[in-house]
């Protein structure tokens, strides 16, 4: 056996998938063993494997076990004269593992090898090669020297800034993405350190194997596409305090007891600034909107108040102060509430979301007023215009927010929104049709083929040998590579050529029903959200519950009210009576038939994932995958969007 290939997944199926596609091609011409290691994925990775890739060696663990112990349980049953360590977020070329072990096989004193990595935006990755993250290394690093002088010896050494990036070279530390080890050498010098949950351990085994008496080198001329930090939050405090504290795993394993010192203090301090930069940064963002929304319709609804107190009751201190500083800023916290629940604090904006917070908002200020003794009942009138008021200035906030922001007034960026697809006939009037079927509203579609060729299809703008110009000419900003009909190396090597360009690029797999792209996977719904928020949970379950319950008895007070605007009035109750009792739940899923499907069982909907979406010819396939996604990334949103968007058929 020349090379066994270990890849460990957790919840990233769709990567996955893509990956071992790639793999397949690249090992065509060697003796191989691919092993994936699962560390208790919940998106029907499992399932995919078996169906898809029944020639992979599957260890499925009953428990997150990190990343170190999953490598070493495939590890230690490997049978390769070379252990590639592979990350499921990758895409290697064809011929990436022959000359990987053509180079390594006439370098004997190599004992790792790691190649050049590009993001999904065609943009070589810094940390395809890396140094010794020595405490100068680190202080430049977290300090942001080494981003202000990249190319620098002394402060990018993080990135070993000075070594080009087209020449093979020796370097310190190999990327944990792709690390090839020469078996000889880990039973040498040992596995993965274990104490290592995630980040470092490619460090530390990277530092064993030079300790060992071996080398580890850049290997540029094999390149990999590597969607760097698609499975991690990068900018959470988890991801802040996990990287930084297998830092210092490292420096006390490794460093002496002065300069483990000197650099326990450097991640101290890295953590806690970190750790606040990203608070502030979070709370200045998700505060900024509501706060302005506070603070002007305050400031509205004051002159309002006086406007009308003057006008209408020839009283300019007609209300109490109490109305004012303490009525008012109640319904302006109701009405802020309700959009953030309708979606309106969500991106991108969209208008009839503010509205639909509004008019909610509105209608349960006015039954709680109803409810109030006579005293407390100040003015239906102010709530009403109060309202349109509100809605009117916060639309303005929007528009303003946007200018300031992309310099463009309009809140809608549908319009640029502008594809090519590059394949052959077949392939790409597939993608281009499962590209009609997203949520993705395309200014244009236009199939290249990949070589020069005529085509009598209308849709057909050009071959790939006039890629410059179609991009140009058509003002195009994304390009969809079809991997039937493009080599790795072909797509690789176009991204790189274009990446300049200020393109995204997106990669459909072969016989699949997704795209992967730079920064999204395009499907009926957001499939490039990975972490999992299972409707399982015990909280999830509880909010969903919580959300019937009470939905059930407003919908039901404001009845005589919603008859005007259902399709089906007369259900209304029905269905209430059934969801405030638990037989029902208002948000289900697309089909009843769920023994294919491997889904969370739940009550059956009143309505289903498939009214989030505004058409109706829908294949199974898709409705399965809507039912999937809406299962694995709940959230009590998801549900107040769907109800909004369809609550004229909840009487269904």
């Amino acid at each position: 056996m020349k090379i066994s290939i270990v890849i460990v997944n957790y919840n990233v199926a769709y990567f996955l998938e893509h990956c071992l596609y790639s793999v397949r091609d690249a090992c065509k011409n060697i003796e191989a063993e691919v092993f994936v290691v699962d560390n208790n994925s919940v998106d029907n990775s499992i399932i995919m494997l078996k169906e898809k890739f029944p020639e992979v060696i599957l260890i499925a663990n009953k428990d997150n076990v990190g990343f170190s112990k999953a490598n070493n349980q495939a590890m230690r049953i490997a049978k390769g004269e070379y252990i590639l360590l592979l990350n499921p977020d990758t895409v290697v070329e064809e011929d990436t593992f022959e000359k990987c072990i053509e180079f390594m096989d006439s370098h004997l004193e190599a004992g790792g090898l790691g190649v050049k990595m590009i993001d999904g935006a065609g943009k070589i990755l810094p940390e395809s090669k890396r140094g010794f993250p020595s405490p100068w290394v680190s202080f430049c690093k977290m300090s942001g020297l080494t981003k202000l002088f990249p190319h620098s010896k002394k402060y990018a050494g993080y990135y070993m800034g000075h070594l080009s990036y087209e020449q093979t070279n020796e370097v310190d530390v190999l990327a944990g993405a792709y690390m090839l080890m020469r078996k000889e050498c880990l039973d040498k010098v040992g596995l993965l350190d274990e104490d290592y949950f995630m980040y470092g351990e490619d460090i530390d085994l990277s530092y064993r194997i030079t300790k060992g008496g071996y080398k580890n080198y850049y290997f540029p001329q094999a390149r990999i596409i590597h969607y760097k930090g698609e499975s991690t939050k990068k900018g959470s405090l988890n991801y802040v305090y996990t990287f930084y504290n297998a830092m210092a795993i490292f420096a006390k394993k490794h460093l002496s007891s002065r300069a483990n010192v000197l650099f326990s203090i450097i991640i101290k301090l890295a953590i806690w600034l970190r750790a606040a930069l990203s608070f502030c940064s979070r709370i200045f963002k998700d505060m900024l909107l509501p706060v302005l929304d506070f603070v002007l319709v305050f400031f509205s609804y004051y002159f309002l108040e006086k406007w009308w107190s003057v006008n209408i009751w020839n009283d300019a201190n007609y209300y109490p102060k109490e109305y004012l500083f303490g009525v008012v800023p109640i319904y302006i916290a109701i009405w802020l509430f309700s959009i953030y629940l309708s979606g309106g604090y969500s991106k991108p904006i969209r208008i009839q979301k503010i509205v639909s917070g509004v008019f909610f908002g509105m209608i349960t200020i006015l039954v709680f007023y109803s409810l109030l003794p006579e005293e407390l009942r100040y003015s239906r009138a102010l709530v009403l215009l109060g309202a349109v008021v509100s809605l009117f200035i916060i639309i303005i906030i929007r528009f303003v927010y946007r200018f300031l922001y992309s310099g463009k007034w309009s809140l809608s960026d549908r319009a640029y929104k502008r594809y090519i697809i590059i394949g052959n006939e077949n392939e790409a009037v597939r993608v281009a049709d499962l590209l009609r079927t997203t949520d993705v509203q395309a200014e244009f579609i236009g199939l290249v083929e990949p070589q020069e060729k005529e085509n009598s299809n209308p849709n057909f703008i050009g071959s790939a040998n006039q890629i410059q110009e179609i991009l140009r000419i058509y003002k195009i900003n994304e390009v969809i590579f079809c991997a039937k009909c493009l080599s790795q190396q072909k797509i690789i090597s176009m991204m790189a050529q274009l990446q300049a360009n200020d393109i995204h690029f997106t990669i459909a797999p072969p016989s699949t029903d997704f795209i992967i792209g730079s920064n999204t996977i395009n499907t009926p719904t957001d499939l490039y959200v990975v972490s999992i928020n299972s409707i399982t949970t015990e909280d999830n379950k509880r909010n969903k519950r919580l959300f019937d319950f009470f939905l059930s008895i407003l919908i039901f007070i404001l009845s005589p009210l919603l008859f005007l605007f259902l399709k089906n009035p007369l259900g209304i109750w029905r269905n209430c009576i059934l969801v405030f009792f638990a037989y029902r739940t208002w948000i289900g899923y697309s089909s009843i038939d769920l023994k294919h499907k491997n889904l969370p069982l739940i009550k059956k909907g009143i309505l289903t994932t498939k009214d989030s979406l505004d058409y109706n010819n829908i294949d199974k396939n898709t409705l399965h995958r809507l039912d999937l996604l809406y299962a694995r990334n709940y959230s009590l949103q998801t549900d107040f969007n769907i109800f909004f968007k369809a609550f004229r058929n909840i009487g269904r």
